[in-house]
Order: C-alpha cells, then structure tokens, then sequence
C-alpha cells in the first residue's frame, strides 16, 4: 500500500497548484471560479496520465505476457506487478502439474500392461501403445472416437454395456494372434480405466500343463492296469510254469517302463528347477562317448552297425550327468527306432566358428516334416503304440532339448520318410575346448558290430 499516500498527496497538491494557476491567471472578478478551473484542468490531467499508465497495463494483459508487465509507479506499477506475479504463480503451477501429467503417463506407457482411458461416453481419451496394440488402435487418430465402433469383439462391447466389471473378460485378439485380459475400472465422473493383457502364452502354459498332467496320468495308469490285471491273474487263476514266468516277465517290463518315465520326469523337473551348469567344469568327450557306446551296444543286442568317435580329446564345459542323459537319449531313440540291421553313427566336429557339434545319424524309416517342430513336446509322439512297444516314454527329446538350452546351445533335427534322421547338438565355442588332436580325430570312428 506504498502508492496510497503518494497518490492522496498527489492529487490535492494538482488540485492546490491548479487551484494558485486559475487564481493567478483567472479573472479577479470571480477568483473563486478561476480556482476551481484551475483545480478541475490539474485532476484532468492527472486523470489523463493515470488513464494512459492504465491503457499500458491493459494493452499488456491483452498479449501473450510473456514479456514484463509496465514498471510504473504508484498504482498501476504495483497493480501491474502483481498481477504479473500472479500469472507467473499460475505458469508455474501448470507447469509442475504438465510434468507430473507427463510422468504419469510415461509410468503407464512402461506399464506391462496396455492401459486404456474412456470418458462418460466411452470415449478415447488415452491409450499407451501397448493397449493400441492390443486393440488394434492409432493412439493419435483414434481420439475422442468410441471404443466399441472401433473394438466390435462382441465379448468386449458386451463387458463395457453390461457396466458389471467385478471379473476381467477373455476376449480374442482383434490381430488374431492370441487371447487379451480385459478388465475395467470406474473412476472420476463416470470414466472408465480399461487394462488389457496378452495372456496367450500364459493360457498356452496352462493348456500344456493340463495335457502334461493328462499325459502323466494316461502313462503311468496303462502300466498299473497292465500290473492289476496280472496280478489277479496269477491270484484267481491256476498258471502253469511257463505261464506264470511269461506274466511275471510281462509285468517286470510294465515295472520298468513306469520306472523309465519316473525317472524322466524327475530329470526334467531337475533341469527346469536348477540354475544353469557353469562353464568352468570341463567334461572330456572321450569316455562320455565310450559311456553311451556301451549302453546302446546293450540295448542294440547286436542287431544294428553302431559307429562311435574314437580317441578324441575335446571337451565342453557343462554338467557330466546332463550331457550323458542328452547324448544317451538321442542314441536310444535311434538304435529303438532304427530297423535291424540299419546303421547308427555318432559325429563331432568343431565348427568354423569354434562351436561343437554332436550329431546322432540314423538309417530309421525317418519323420515326416509336419512332425518336427513338436517333437520336443512332451509325450509328443509320431507313432504312439509303436513308441510304446520300443520303450520310449515320450520325453527323451524334450530332455535334450533342456540341456541343450541349458549350455547355451540348441538342438537341431533333419529327418526324410525312408532315408533316417540327423540330430544335432550344437554348443557355442565358448563351452567347447579342443585338446592337440581333437581336430584331426574329430571324425575317427570304428565299427562295432
């Protein structure tokens, strides 16, 4: 309030000086008239002055005030002054609330889930890219446009009308690729907050461990009914010698067939439980070969050609007991699978680029090609009696392909009905060591017949 008394000050001195000037000037006939025209000429002008300070204020407030508000004197300076701090206060203000608006919606453009905003009308008014994506959107273009005449699932615009949103809803993908997590919130003046979620994989995972469960059961209940059934037999009914050594025999391989598949489904559930073999345990190849050599020569029974490495000296860094399980299991598969008399060769070589490769090749009646991409699935088979009549469980491949994982390398299988099959393993070069001759050796074999 600095301008108040100046100002008094200033406008009874005018009308004082005014009043002296018309005294002075005016006619002496009527002095009291002269001091009153004196005294209204110097509030005009005053008045005048005060008008053109205001006019610059308000021409200022008429801009865009991005520049200094006029630095007068007295009233209007102050008024100007503040009124200037004020809109400064305000410009801050926006400021801080725009960069928090910012913030917010960078958090939800990094959500992992696609988060979408509806007004009253079921509007667009936001969406980050993920829910664009979900939905098949432009989050540009689509403003302001009602969702359901962009989104027809009739799922979705069923969910949004029904206003019932206690339980997400499971609609199909507008792109077709999977199935999308749907689910709303009411919030403000009737707005909506709609987040969705690809839950393709996770309903995928689900379907593989009902079908797992389905398959573990299916497996393990053949065999029992299998071991049941004999069991009555040889109490209920008199069996010769003969017959009760057949039944007994029957049911040994019965046994040891739900004893294979308990044991492969231990190995798989220690493979996907433990942490990665390290690289700093080096396992020569040479008596890990001569290991699964004497098993399929066993299980071969001499009925096929069995070419196996010999003297090699390269070594990779892994887990001795997974290697062993991974080699042993594509051996099995091809001396099970592999007519008598057919041939079975095991190769390595180290690649160009330093990676190892052990590949099992077989002369079987090979796979037809719509089958291999699942054959590492669990259970997964070609032929499902004849795999059982050999013994196979169903999950040697998806045991390999694991340790193949697990040591950074992958699993590769190359098959044509009536010429065999290939399957290789190849290791990165970080996990292969080669020793003085491993290179020159890499393809020494022999014969064992």
């Amino acid at each position: 309030m600095t301008w108040l008394l100046p100002r008094i000050l200033a406008g009874v001195m005018a009308m004082l000086i005014g009043g002296l000037a018309g005294l002075v000037i005016g006619r002496s006939d009527a002095p009291t008239l002269g001091v009153m025209i004196g005294g209204a000429c110097a509030v005009a002008a005053i008045a005048v002055f005060d008008t053109l300070r205001g006019y610059r204020l308000i021409n200022w407030l008429r801009g865009s005030q991005e520049g200094q508000a006029p630095r007068d004197a007295g009233f209007w300076g102050e008024l100007g002054y503040r009124i200037e701090r004020l809109l400064r206060l305000h410009e801050q203000s926006i400021a801080r609330e725009r960069m928090r608006l910012s913030q917010f919606l960078s958090a939800m453009e990094a959500s992992p889930n696609g988060v979408m905003l509806l007004d009253a009308g079921d509007q667009i008014e936001w969406c980050n890219s993920l829910a664009a994506d979900h939905f098949g959107l432009d989050p540009q273009r689509d403003k302001r446009q009602r969702v359901t005449n962009l989104v027809r699932a009739p799922a979705f615009v069923a969910y949004l009308q029904s206003g019932e949103f206690d339980e997400p809803v499971h609609m199909p993908d507008p792109r077709g690729k999977g199935t999308l997590s749907v689910q709303a919130r009411r919030y403000g003046d009737d707005m909506k907050l709609v987040l969705s979620q690809d839950i393709t994989e996770r309903e995928r995972s689900d379907s593989m461990r009902r079908d797992f469960v389905a398959n573990v059961s299916h497996e393990i209940r053949t065999p029992l009914t299998v071991l049941t059934g004999f069991i009555e037999t040889m109490v209920n009914l008199p069996l010769t010698e003969v017959e009760r050594k057949r039944v007994l025999v029957l049911m040994t391989q019965q046994a040891q067939r739900m004893g294979t598949l308990v044991s492969d489904l231990l190995t798989l559930a220690q493979l996907e439980g433990s942490p990665r073999p390290t690289s700093d345990r080096w396992v020569a190849l040479k008596p890990l070969l001569a290991q699964v050599e004497s098993e399929a020569k066993v299980l071969s029974a001499g009925r096929h050609t069995l070419v196996v490495p010999q003297n090699l000296e390269s070594q990779l860094a892994g887990a001795q007991n997974e290697l062993l399980s991974a080699i042993t299991n594509l051996v099995n598969n091809a001396v099970r699978y592999t007519p008598e008399g057919g041939r079975i060769e095991v190769t390595w070589k180290v690649l160009s680029d330093g990676a190892g490769e052990l590949a099992v090749t077989d002369t079987g009646p090979g796979i037809a090609r719509e089958h291999l991409p699942r054959l590492t699935e669990r259970f997964y088979r070609v032929d499902g009696s004849r795999s059982r009549d050999t013994g196979g469980t169903g999950l040697g491949l998806s045991i390999v392909k694991h340790v193949a994982q697990r040591h950074g390398g992958e699993l590769d299988i190359r098959s044509e009905v009536g010429k065999g099959s290939t399957f290789r393993l190849v290791f990165p070069a970080a996990r292969v060591r080669v020793g003085s001759g491993a290179v020159a050796d890499a393809n020494v074999a022999v014969a064992v017949r």
